[in-house]
């Protein structure tokens, strides 16, 4: 691939945007990533995606040189629904994604952050969401999961004074799960990805699924979906590894299966 280097270890995929200086999702950058996500859907030696940067940031945001070359406001709608559509399914893929932060994470790169299922940052990285400052707004869906994380209040605030807030920040509103030192970053990102890839693939992707359930259905319908997975999972070769390694004191094994 031109744009993302890949590297699997122990069921953890980690992709790297690589597109200096600012690693900006040019449309370029979302078609391999839109490939990559077809691959690990069928790859049973991945279990978990882990999403960074390399060089100075994670991404500066949506590549804007490809934007004069828009003709018009129906295509511009068409290429945001197109980033829509992928960020959707990294939100609702049935692998863990985490974005591991660095730098900054501007515009389409927060967009892209924030359809993650975790996100880890270092302390004094810039996240935020500019696009107002160039009389634009956000097209990925960031208008949507930006509050979901900070709140309306201080999500409109974002938008309005396109002013990015520290990584340090971002774990304190929620936008983040941990923020941490630049060195420890890394490290910290591949144990919490290593922890969810040693659980069943079976029981994380319905977890997931549920989580994502709050999204269209209302409450009782997501508890007699919780039910119906309950029953599934609990029919699976994994579960049964589970409860005899608790019972036998020892590490499970899972195969997914």
């Amino acid at each position: 691939m031109s744009y993302l280097n890949v590297k699997v270890e122990d069921y953890v995929a980690v992709v790297s945007i690589h597109q200096p200086p600012a690693n900006a999702l040019s449309s370029y950058v979302l078609k391999e990533l839109s490939s990559l996500m077809d691959e690990f859907e069928a790859n049973k030696e991945v279990r978990v995606i882990v999403i960074n940067g390399e060089g100075r940031f994670f991404s500066a945001g949506a590549d804007i040189k490809e934007f004069v070359s828009v003709p018009n406001g129906e295509e511009f709608s068409k290429l945001a629904a197109n980033g829509q559509e992928l960020f959707e399914r990294i939100e609702t893929f049935s692998k863990p994604v985490i974005a591991s932060i660095h730098g900054a994470a501007l515009g389409g790169g927060l967009e892209l952050a924030m359809s993650c299922h975790v996100r880890l940052v270092t302390e004094n990285a810039k996240l935020g969401l500019p696009e107002l400052q160039l009389g634009l707004i956000p097209g990925f869906a960031g208008s949507q999961r930006l509050p979901k994380y900070v709140g309306e209040a201080k999500a409109l605030e974002m938008l309005l004074t396109s002013e990015p807030i520290s990584g340090a920040e971002a774990a304190k509103y929620g936008l983040a799960n941990h923020a941490f030192a630049e060195e420890s970053l890394l490290d910290e990102t591949m144990k919490l990805a290593k922890k969810f890839a040693a659980k069943s693939p079976i029981s994380v992707s319905a977890a997931i699924d549920l989580i994502n359930a709050s999204k269209t259905l209302p409450y009782h319908d997501r508890v007699k979906k919780e039910a119906g997975y309950f029953g599934t999972v609990f029919e699976s070769a994994d579960a049964k590894e589970g409860i005899s390694a608790f019972l036998e004191k020892r590490q499970p094994q899972f195969k997914g299966k």
